[in-house]
């Protein structure tokens, strides 16, 4: 019989690529999968994936009081669901998977998909960054099995509590063939500029593109998919500079329909910020999804992302986010036409190496001796 894991997120399973590819390798593997989340107001409805998915419904949306909902609904159904294993993805799913390890002397693998306790989020409340410190001194020490998702906060993490031997699994994409959307009527003939993620949040670069765009061209399109934090600030300003018919914004969609958009941009940003910790230190899954659409791209010079642009040489990384210089870069990156066409042919032979299918194997390696 097929050993069965129990996989809790508490985000939007639908747009999380993550847990979806790690949660469908597994399957793959033989695993019985289950994926426990939370149903979130407005949540696309649920895929049809390879392994099974549920939602926790909860009345609280947002602060500690959804935190708290949350855990509490998952700790009792964790407690009484038939399973061999369980998973953890972050820091806000760890503690009822962890007492109820336990409690039912089951086996706890854990996925920390950033430094957690560098978001913003965190850090602009010193209790809260307090309150999740101090879980994480108290639980990650203890782990057994733990991996992430870049050197980066694998050297953070271990600078801190020496014993995690955290392994790495990057937010690699899936190497599949896409069949693009037709061009948009509105963007035919235009420039187009591509911003596409589920945390488009203060600090990670939606609202400088949008400042920088302004100087641009009657020849440029703005085009922004996601949802984060920062989203209605984004749409405000737009309107407040008189944009809306050259900036369009899309809510988030499920990652086969977004993945239909990504090849019709010129250029993919990915913009996030030094000053928080866990941005600097991250490397975000629109990177790859911009390489495997055959993007060029346009990054700040975080560690991670820096890497890899460099190391394949599929786009140039800006040193500040200043808006006019920005928006000269840009012009810059699409006028220089012999440079922009070499980027663009590397990344498609960036993408053969940096695929799932090679990515996976690493995932693999961990969880087969438990198979």
């Amino acid at each position: 019989m097929a050993k069965k894991i129990t996989v809790s997120v508490i985000s939007e399973l639908t747009t999380d690529q993550r847990v979806i590819r790690i949660s469908t390798t597994l399957r793959e593997m033989g695993f019985d999968v289950m994926v426990v989340a939370r149903q979130l107001k407005g949540a696309l409805p649920l895929g049809n994936y390879s392994f099974k998915s549920k939602r926790i419904v909860c009345f609280f949306r947002k602060g500690v009081l959804a935190y708290a909902e949350f855990n509490f609904k998952l700790f009792w159904y964790l407690l009484f669901t038939k399973t061999d294993y369980l998973l953890s993805n972050d820091l806000d799913t760890l503690s009822p998977n962890f007492i109820v390890s336990r409690l039912r002397n089951k086996f706890l693998f854990y996925d920390t998909h950033e430094y957690f306790t560098g978001v913003p989020e965190v850090t602009a409340s010193p209790l809260k960054q307090k309150l999740w410190k101090t879980l994480e001194d108290l639980l990650l020490p203890k782990l057994k099995v733990a991996y992430t998702v870049n050197e980066s906060v694998k050297n953070k993490y271990e600078s801190i509590y020496p014993s995690m031997g955290l392994k790495i699994v990057r937010n690699i994409s899936l190497k599949e063939n896409i069949i693009p959307h037709a061009i948009p009527k509105e963007w035919e003939g235009k420039i187009v500029l591509l911003m596409q993620g589920i945390g488009m949040n203060p600090g990670r670069g939606g609202m400088e593109l949008l400042l920088a765009f302004q100087h641009l061209p009657q020849s440029y399109r703005l085009i922004y998919i996601g949802w984060g934090l920062e989203w209605e600030a984004i749409d405000a300003k737009r309107k407040e500079l008189g944009l809306e018919h050259r900036v369009e914004m899309h809510a988030k969609m499920p990652p086969e329909e977004l993945k239909r958009f990504t090849p019709l941009a010129h250029i993919g940003f990915t913009l996030d910020g030094s000053k928080d910790e866990n941005f600097l230190f991250n490397l975000p899954n629109k990177l790859f999804d911009y390489i495997h659409a055959g993007v060029p791209v346009i990054s700040t010079s975080i560690p991670e992302v820096k890497k890899i642009v460099e190391q394949y040489q599929i786009g140039i990384c800006l040193e500040n986010l200043d808006s006019k210089a920005t928006a000269r870069a840009i012009e810059q990156f699409i006028n220089n036409t012999d440079q922009y066409n070499t980027f663009k042919k590397n990344t498609l032979l960036a993408a053969k190496e940096l695929c799932w299918q090679n990515e996976k194997n690493k995932l693999i390696d961990i969880y087969k001796p438990y198979l």
